[in-house]
C-alpha cells in the first residue's frame, strides 16, 4: 500500500495539503495515511456530480450493471487486504472483517442483477371508457446526485450500500466516509476507477465533519443517505426539510425468548447467538443484541448459557483470526460504555460476567437487574453488553420490546407460528427476526427502522426506489 492513498475526485485520484493519519484503535499504530480533501477539490466534486447528472441518468444499464460486475470480482479478488486494512482501521476482528468483505461483494454484485432488471412497468388505462387507447408507462428515475455518509462500523460493506444503489440508478454519488475509518472507502475508490462509469458519476471526499454540514446544504446534492447517530441525523433532515434524506440511525435492539424453547438444542443456540452477536463488533453494530426477554419458564437455564458462552470469546489482538471480540473505536467510546454500566450497577444492576475496561477495549458484559431507567437499557449502548430480563408472558415480552424509542429490528426464539405472526403484527420495528437475533441482515432485503432508529429503507432494490421517483408516460391512440 503507498504511504498515502489518494482521495477521489470525479473519478480521479486527488492529493491534499493536510495528513489524515489513521491509527488502530487497539494499539495505536498507524493503519495508513491519507490527506484530507481540499475545499477547490470539494467544488469540483460537487460541480462534476451535477453537471453528469442527466447523462448518467440515461446511461445504458449494461454500462452500469458492467461497473458493478467489475468492482464486485475484484473486491474478491483483493478479500484479504481489504479485510486486513478493515481490522487496522477499525480494530474489528479479522474473522469479521472478512465476513464484512464477502457481504461488499454479494452488495456489488446484487447491484448489478437489480441495474439489469430495473426497468418499468406497464398500466392499462382503459379501464374507464375515457381512457379507451390509453397506457401509461411508469418508471422511476433518479431524484439526482446523492450525499452519502457512511459510518465508522463497517467500512466497507455500509459504504457499498450507499454507492451500488446509487450506481444501479444512475445518480451521481459523492461519498463522505467517517474520518476515523477513510481508508478503505479510498481503496474501494481505486476499483471504481478501473471501471468506464463517467466523469463527476462518483467522488470519495475525507472531509471533517463541519465541511459535511455544507455539503448537507448544498442544494446540488437533492438527496443526503445517512447512516450513524441519532442526534446528527436528525439534524441533517431538520437542516434540510425540502430535500430527500434517508437516515439509518441506532437502535438498542431486543431479543425475545419463548417459553417453548426450554429444551437443550434451543437453548444452546438461543444463548450462543446472543452472546455471539451481542458482542460481535464490540456491540458497535446498530443491531447489535443489548436487550434479552426471556419467559420464566426458560430465564434461568438461558442465562446461565448466555453467561458461559460470553465468557467463552476470545477477546484481544484484533489481527489474530482466532479473535471474537476487539477494542472499540477509541477509548472515549470504552470509557462511556464504562461509565454507563457503572451507573447502572449503582442503581442495582449485577454484573454477571465482564464489566472492565481496558483502554479502547471493554470485556464482553452481562448484566441483569437492571432499571429500565438506566441507559444501558432505554439508550443504544453501542458497546459489548447485554441486559437479561425475565417476564412472565410473551405479551409482556413485546410490551418491553415496544417500550424503547427506537424500533430498529428485534429477534424472536419461538417454535410457535402464532406467536412469530404476532410478533410482527405488533412489535414496532422495521424487521422481526424468528428463530434468531436481530442482528441478522441479509444485503438484498429491505433494511431500516422506525421511529428514532430512522426512515428510509437500505437493501439494494430498497435503496434504488428510495432514490427515484416515478415518472409517468401516457400512450394515446393505441390498441391494447
Amino acid at each position: 500500500m503507498p504511504d498515502s492513498l489518494p482521495y477521489w475526485v470525479a473519478g480521479r485520484p486527488a492529493i491534499g495539503d493536510d495528513v489524515l493519519e489513521v491509527r488502530s484503535p487497539h494499539d495505536g499504530s498507524t493503519a495508513g495515511r491519507t490527506t484530507t480533501a481540499m475545499a477547490a477539490h470539494v467544488e469540483q466534486a460537487i460541480a462534476a456530480a451535477d453537471r453528469v447528472r442527466a447523462e448518467f441518468a440515461a446511461s445504458p444499464a449494461s454500462l452500469r450493471a458492467g461497473a458493478l460486475d467489475h468492482v464486485s470480482r475484484r473486491i474478491a479478488e483483493r478479500s484479504d487486504e481489504f479485510a486486513r486494512l478493515i481490522t487496522a482501521e477499525s480494530g474489528k476482528p479479522l474473522k469479521w472483517a472478512r465476513l464484512e468483505v464477502a457481504r461488499a461483494v454479494s452488495t456489488f454484485r446484487w447491484g448489478a442483477e437489480e441495474a439489469r432488471r430495473w426497468s418499468g412497468t406497464l398500466q392499462r388505462l382503459d379501464t374507464d371508457p375515457s381512457a379507451s387507447g390509453r397506457m401509461a408507462l411508469v418508471r422511476r428515475v433518479p431524484r439526482g446526485p446523492v450525499l452519502g455518509i457512511a459510518p465508522f462500523n463497517f467500512p466497507l460493506n455500509l459504504v457499498a450500500h450507499k454507492v451500488a444503489p446509487a450506481i444501479a440508478i444512475g445518480a451521481p454519488i459523492v461519498l463522505k466516509p467517517a474520518p476515523a475509518t477513510p481508508l478503505v472507502a479510498l481503496l474501494l475508490g481505486e476499483l471504481l476507477a478501473e471501471t468506464d462509469l463517467p466523469s463527476g458519476s462518483w467522488s470519495v471526499l475525507p472531509v471533517p465533519n463541519e465541511v459535511a454540514a455544507q455539503l448537507v446544504v448544498d442544494p446540488r446534492l437533492p438527496v443526503v443517505s445517512f447512516t450513524g447517530s441519532g442526534p446528527v441525523g436528525w439534524s441533517i433532515r431538520e437542516s434540510v426539510p425540502r430535500k430527500h434524506v434517508t437516515l439509518e440511525l441506532g437502535g438498542n435492539a431486543a431479543v425475545v425468548v419463548g417459553p417453548d424453547q426450554g429444551d437443550e438444542k434451543s437453548l444452546s443456540w438461543a444463548a450462543q447467538r446472543i452472546a455471539t452477536f451481542a458482542m460481535y463488533q464490540a456491540g458497535q453494530s446498530c443491531v447489535s443484541v443489548q436487550r434479552v426477554y426471556a419467559h420464566r419458564d426458560v430465564a434461568d437455564a438461558l442465562g446461565e448459557r448466555v453467561v458461559q458462552a460470553v465468557r467463552m470469546l476470545a477477546t484481544g489482538d484484533p489481527t489474530d483470526d482466532t479473535v471474537d471480540v476487539g477494542p472499540l473505536i477509541n477509548e472515549d467510546a470504552a470509557r462511556r460504555v464504562e461509565a454507563w454500566v457503572d451507573e447502572a450497577v449503582a442503581a442495582g444492576a449485577r454484573v454477571l460476567t465482564g464489566g472492565v475496561r481496558d483502554g479502547a477495549a471493554y470485556a464482553p458484559t452481562v448484566l441483569t437487574d437492571v432499571p429500565p431507567t438506566a441507559k444501558v437499557s432505554c439508550e443504544e449502548i453501542f458497546g459489548p453488553v447485554v441486559v437479561l430480563d425475565t417476564v412472565d408472558s410473551v405479551d409482556e415480552a413485546f410490551e418491553r420490546v415496544n417500550d424503547s424509542r427506537y424500533g430498529l429490528q428485534a429477534g424472536v426464539f419461538t417454535n410457535d407460528l402464532q406467536v412469530a405472526f404476532r410478533a410482527a403484527q405488533v412489535l414496532e420495528v422495521g424487521g422481526v427476526i424468528v428463530g434468531d437475533v436481530p442482528s441478522f441482515r441479509a444485503d438484498q432485503m429491505p433494511y431500516g427502522g422506525v421511529k428514532d432508529s430512522g426512515v428510509g429503507r437500505e437493501g439494494v432494490h430498497a435503496a434504488m426506489e428510495d432514490l427515484t421517483v416515478e415518472r409517468v408516460l401516457v400512450l394515446t391512440g393505441i390498441d391494447i
